[in-house]
Parts: structure tokens; sequence; C-alpha cells
């Protein structure tokens, strides 16, 4: 264990965001996502028991987003005619704007297809437990400014 890291952290997934550089793309994705078919060129880390909202904050607090892009987090858009309710969206947005000034602005959609074509070219998906649909996120990672 280290201080100030978050526990849930785990050993390998600090490692892969250590590894990152600037611009590298990093995909939390829900329960349903296929992870391993995307990940086929990426690190797929298994985060299994845990929710994305957990995972999304423990890593803002290691990880800076991209400065240099308009939307550093994306999230995968709802399909027309699915009736679904995406208040983990919400939830995005608060841990978001906890690490980054520029709140819900820094968040963008990206449309479920194209977002499973970006998601081929990240460097790391971690797959969770998250049993809320439609709660996918992507983020883009900045330079780290000390």
């Amino acid at each position: 264990m280290l201080k100030g890291i978050p526990q849930i952290l785990s050993p390998e997934l600090l490692k892969v965001l250590c590894e990152m550089g600037h611009s590298d793309r990093l995909v939390i994705s829900d329960g349903n996502f296929p992870a391993e078919s995307m990940g086929k060129d990426a690190i797929v880390i298994r985060c299994d028991g845990h929710g994305v909202p957990e995972i999304l904050d423990a890593i803002l607090k290691v990880f800076p987003l991209d400065t240099y892009v308009e939307n550093p987090v994306n999230l995968m858009e709802v399909m027309p005619g699915d009736d679904v309710e995406t208040p983990i969206w919400d939830t995005y947005k608060e841990i978001v704007a906890k690490y980054d000034s520029r709140g819900d602005k820094a968040i963008g959609n990206i449309e479920r297809f194209a977002f499973y074509d970006e998601a081929k070219t990240a460097y790391a998906i971690i797959a969770t437990s998250e049993k809320a649909l439609y709660a996918n996120i992507m983020l883009q990672k900045g330079v780290v400014v000390e």
C-alpha cells in the first residue's frame, strides 16, 4: 500500500496509468461492454466487483485530463429508440468537476459504434461490474504540470 493512492487502484492499474502518455486514451467500461473483443490491441484490466464511479473518482485523483482538446472525457450516446435513463452521467459530471475546472464542459458524447471504434484504439480498457446502461466513459490523458 502507498500513502495518498486510492486503495482501489491496483498495482497493475497504477503501472498502466503511469505508462500512458499525453493523448493516450483509457476506457472505463460497464459490465455489458465487450472489453475483451474491443481490447485486442489494448491492455484490459479487470476491476470486477467495482462500479465505474468509484474507479473514475480514484483515477482522476492521479490522472490529468488533456487540456488541449475540448472533450477529454467522452460518454457513449444512447442509441435512438432506446428508452434508457442515464442518471449515472450526472454522477460522472460531479466527479469530473472535482478534478477539472471545465466541469461538465469537458464531457462530450460519442455515437455508440463510433465509441467502439475509438475504444479499439485505446491504450487500456478497465472492465468493471457496473450495472448501469450506457455507463462507459473514455478519458484522454493530459500532462502532469507541477
